[in-house]
This record gives structure tokens, C-alpha cells and sequence, in this order.
């Protein structure tokens, strides 16, 4: 009789362990099919502050100032940024992930670098230029000039963002939507 009812317990916890297990499957799915249909975006990276995002649609021309989630075109740069580890795996193109970045300049505006970023001639704040990144590796840095039609210049004041001051502007085309908070957290 003991041994009935121990094998019985067994089962029951495996029918709940399997229930319990079926349930946080699907309810992931569906949180990562609302995420994709509903424009949400999990950030993980700290260039912006960590957590859920939305990607909104633009409803009129981007503009300096705006935040935004932009797919990088794939260029050799982008290429040796993501065999760094700059980039993460994601749907864009050269299958890197978004990033959120920060319009800074857009066509037309004089860009220069030196040890920090000018647009303009007005100094960008927190925008001081690596040598090398974390592991000693030498950066490459934009030349600066005038931005070309269609193209914007991004910047993320986090230190050790990876931005236009490394890869240039990029088309325009590239920006998905404005980048806006859901449920974030800056450390």
C-alpha cells in the first residue's frame, strides 16, 4: 500500500512539474509574440538604461535630440564590431540587433572629433573618444565633416558606447522608430 501511494506522489509531481513547465513555455511565447507584433524590445546592453523598450513608429522626420532604435548597415566596421562582441546577434541586417542611440546630428552638420565630439562647433557632453576599447584593442575613429544627405550622426553618453564616433553616420533609413522606455532601469 505504501508503495502504491508513494508512486502515486511521484506521478503527481511529474504531472505538475510537466503542467508548471508547458505553462511557462507558452507563456514566454506569447510574451515574445506580443514583443515582436507590438514593437518591444529587451534591452541588455549599457548604452541605454537596461530593461523593456517600445520601438514607436516615427510620424514625422527624426530630429536632433530623439532617441531611437536604428539597424546598422552592414558594412566591414559593423562586421569586426560584432566578431568584438560590440553587437549583438538580432534581425537587422548582417544579423545584428538594433541599437538605441541617440541623434546627435543630422544632414548637413559639420561633425568633428578630436578627443570629443563637435557638432557644430559645440562640444558634446560625456562624448570623450577611446583609444581602445575594454580589452586594449585599438579603435577605429570617424574623420568628421559635413553629415550627407540621408544620413544621421548617433551618440550614446555611456562611456564605452560604440557609436557614429567609432562607425560614422548612417543612413536614416536604418532607424526603426523612436526609442521609448516600458520598464528600464539605469544602474
Amino acid at each position: 500500500m505504501r508503495a502504491i501511494a508513494e508512486r502515486d506522489r511521484i506521478v503527481r509531481q511529474r504531472r505538475f512539474a510537466g503542467q508548471a513547465l508547458s505553462a511557462a513555455m507558452v507563456a514566454l511565447t506569447v510574451i515574445a509574440l506580443l514583443g515582436l507584433v507590438g514593437g518591444l524590445r529587451l534591452n541588455l546592453t549599457p548604452s541605454a538604461a537596461l530593461g523593456l523598450w517600445r520601438i514607436v513608429p516615427l510620424k514625422s522626420p527624426v530630429t536632433i535630440g530623439q532617441r531611437v532604435f536604428v539597424c546598422l548597415p552592414n558594412r566591414t566596421a559593423m562586421q569586426v564590431a560584432r566578431e568584438r562582441g560590440y553587437l549583438r546577434a538580432g534581425l537587422c541586417s548582417g544579423g545584428n540587433a538594433p541599437l538605441i542611440k541617440r541623434v546627435v546630428a543630422l544632414a548637413g552638420h559639420r561633425v568633428a572629433l578630436s578627443d570629443h565630439l563637435l557638432v557644430d562647433g559645440v562640444r558634446i557632453e560625456a562624448s570623450h573618444l577611446l583609444k581602445n576599447d575594454a580589452k586594449g584593442r585599438p579603435l577605429l575613429h570617424d574623420t568628421g565633416g559635413i553629415v550627407p544627405p540621408g544620413m544621421v550622426y548617433l551618440f550614446s553618453p555611456y562611456p564605452g558606447s560604440w557609436d557614429s564616433r567609432y562607425f560614422g553616420p548612417v543612413p536614416e533609413i536604418g532607424i526603426l522608430g523612436l526609442a521609448q522606455e516600458v520598464w528600464t532601469y539605469a544602474p
